[in-house]
């Protein structure tokens, strides 16, 4: 997507490899400062990939893949079986960088299974190269799709309540949840978005509405507990969310709070959609209970950090010293309460409670 720096616009996406360089937006200095965050071997990958200098289910995917890469270009400059190990223990790394967000564990498996039949060294390097660039080129074009799909669920005038960021930092371009907005903006449809704030990182208020402000759409962000409120009043008219981990029954994995808001779109009467790509589908994850929920820092629950009044970014605790946090970053939210899933394969709609996702990954 096009990004305004000093009043001049750029196309980037959210996380590319240059040489063996895997370069990302840091996502940790948005919304007041942008700057490109260069890791120079698969450890530092891994590194952004845990503390959210990256983050967003499809881009966590593509620096993962892009990780595994590295590691394959690194172990070739060693002896052979000193490389074997080294590929092996990186990809135990990169698969512990993180635990709920299916596209990383995707993403690692489709490179490293690239390379098992190279014959030497160097093709393994040729193979991982190619399957991670095709990986990330995979996401985009899939994102697109969701877009082109979705924006017929998004009318003209439609008020759209979203929650944490699925736009196009969440994934190497495009988006999920936010994917149907931009095409329905690009189709010529006037599109109003309520952005929750998404504590307590906020990636609502920072990336979302950041998002939304470089394309132009109008939009207001609003407190997480608003949101029923809203749906109450009649403002917002369908929610889109994006999805960490889709369990085979159709369960979903989201940032923490997306429950609640489809909890309250049922009680109101407002459609509930989840936008994921069907590399976020876990075939081999029964129900959302098997999906393990990652547990973040409480730190992140008694600091926040934001722009002062003169201009510096400062970090201020919000809890009483000596209180305990709980910091649990996704919840599950039941496939019933689904009205349907937008994928690159079209619109897989709610039947009967269920999800036929085994057949949508046929298709």
């Amino acid at each position: 997507m096009k990004v305004k720096i000093n009043n001049e616009e750029k196309h980037y996406r959210t996380v590319w490899m240059k040489e063996s360089d895997v370069c990302m937006i840091n996502q940790r200095l948005l919304p007041h400062r942008f700057k490109v965050h260069k890791c120079k071997t698969y450890i530092d990958t891994v590194e952004a990939i845990r503390n959210m200098t990256v983050r967003g289910a499809g881009a966590i995917g593509a620096a993962a893949g892009y990780a595994m890469c590295q590691a394959v270009i690194e172990a070739a400059k060693l002896p052979e079986e000193e490389a074997v190990n080294y590929v092996l223990d990186a990809e135990k790394r990169i698969r512990d960088a993180r635990p709920t967000a299916q596209n990383l564990f995707y993403a690692v498996e489709r490179v490293y299974n690239s390379t098992i039949n190279a014959d030497s060294l160097e093709r393994a390097v040729s193979f991982a190269v190619r399957e991670a660039e095709q990986n990330a080129d995979d996401d985009a074009e899939a994102c697109k799709r969701i877009g082109e799909y979705g924006q017929w669920l998004v009318a003209d005038g439609a008020r759209v309540l979203t929650h944490c960021n699925a736009g196009w930092l969440a994934f190497v371009d495009y988006g999920s949840a936010l994917s149907p907005v931009y095409a329905a903006k690009a189709a010529g449809k006037k599109v109003l978005v309520y952005a929750d704030e998404t504590r307590p990182r906020l990636q609502g208020a920072n990336l979302t509405a950041w998002e939304l402000l470089n394309e132009g759409i109008e939009h207001y962000v609003i407190p997480d507990n608003a949101a029923g409120y809203f749906m109450k009043e009649g403002k917002i008219r369908i929610v889109i969310v994006g999805a960490d981990r889709i369990a085979a029954n159709g369960d979903t994995a989201n940032k923490i709070g997306t429950y609640t808001k489809a909890v309250l779109a049922k009680e109101n009467g407002i459609p509930f959609y989840v936008a994921a790509p069907t590399s976020t589908i876990d075939i081999n994850c029964k129900t959302g209970k098997d999906i393990p929920i990652e547990y973040r820092s409480g730190d992140e629950v008694h600091w926040v950090s934001g722009m002062d009044g003169s201009g510096r970014i400062r970090k201020v605790r919000v809890t009483p010293e000596g209180s305990k946090a709980l910091n649990p970053a996704f919840d599950v939210t039941p496939a019933e309460l689904i009205t349907g899933i937008i994928t690159e394969k079209g619109i897989l709609f709610n039947e009967n409670k269920r999800f036929n996702l085994e057949t949508l990954l046929q298709a």
